[in-house]
């Protein structure tokens, strides 16, 4: 009978440990967000300090800017930037979309090949790392040059600053394979094919998805510097024309769009890691 009651009162002390789920999403959110709200509160205070106002715009003058270039009408008075917003968006993120998937069809096999093959990594993997430290900015001139300014040529410059960090953590996911699950694919007479598709690959997509999202994060990057000059249309080109002409509250507007795009997307990898790894997730818990 005591044994009985115990074993019914176990869980019940157990349950308020960890708290329900909507509570504790509840908790991270709400602590997620003091350290935004201090630095709102002091960006405020700072702002509305004699002299700050026309280089540091308040946070209520930047929320009121980016409301009027999201939802105002396009062509109303002399502002270019009213109801503008949703387009610029479209472009970058297509010229992201589009340079992202470029370099996910290349740096995923050609990171695979270099991590499991010794010949692909004598004759790539010097090329590769000797190209990986030049910087975004050092290609621009060459992408102008080659693509013009056009879309292309934005194209390209995400393509780089994704391809790398793909490449990368394909590569290093490849090498730390377990030797024992190769071995025993091995004397259960799979090929080299199998043996790359049905170990490798699924191994390694821990560090493949790790490389996405640093890829991701760098693909924002390059399609903000690009738009600044190899396009006329993006994020990036309204940042750099609301700078000439002395808009800093859109600026700062577009700095929040771009942290906001790059936050979403870089959730919808997470969203789709944890459908394709849910054998990890299950090991987690």
């Amino acid at each position: 009978m005591n044994t009985n009651s115990q074993a019914q009162a176990a869980p019940a002390r157990a349950a308020p440990a960890g708290g329900s789920g909507a509570a504790r999403t509840a908790r991270r959110a709400g602590l997620g967000l003091v350290v935004p709200a201090l630095i709102l509160i002091a960006w405020q205070i700072a702002g509305q300090a004699p002299g700050m106002a026309g280089i540091v715009p308040t946070p209520v003058r930047v929320a009121q800017a980016w409301y009027d270039w999201i939802f105002a009408s396009p062509g109303m008075g002399l502002n270019p930037y009213l109801g503008t917003w949703l387009s610029n968006v479209q472009y970058s993120a297509m010229r992201v979309g589009q340079g992202f998937l470029l370099a996910m069809l290349l740096g995923i096999p050609l990171g695979l090949a270099i991590g499991w093959s010794r010949l692909a990594s004598e004759m790539l993997d010097p090329m590769v790392q000797g190209l990986r430290p030049i910087p975004i900015t050092a290609w621009l001139p060459f992408s102008i040059a080659l693509f013009g300014i056009r879309d292309m040529g934005s194209i390209f410059l995400i393509f780089l600053g994704g391809f790398y960090a793909i490449v990368v953590n394909t590569t290093q996911g490849a090498r730390d394979v377990d030797r024992n699950l190769v071995r025993a694919a091995t004397m259960m007479g799979a090929s080299s094919g199998q043996l790359l598709r049905r170990v490798v690959l699924p191994a390694a997509m821990p560090s493949i998805f790790t490389g996405l999202r640093i890829g991701l994060g760098i693909a924002w990057t390059a399609v903000i510097v690009s738009e600044m000059v190899a396009v006329k249309s993006g994020l990036g080109y309204v940042l750099w024309d609301a700078y000439y002409v002395g808009r800093m509250d859109i600026v700062l507007a577009d700095m929040v769009s771009i942290g906001l795009m790059g936050f979403v997307s870089d959730r919808l990898i997470v969203w789709i890691e944890r459908r394709v790894l849910v054998w990890r997730m299950l090991q987690n818990h």
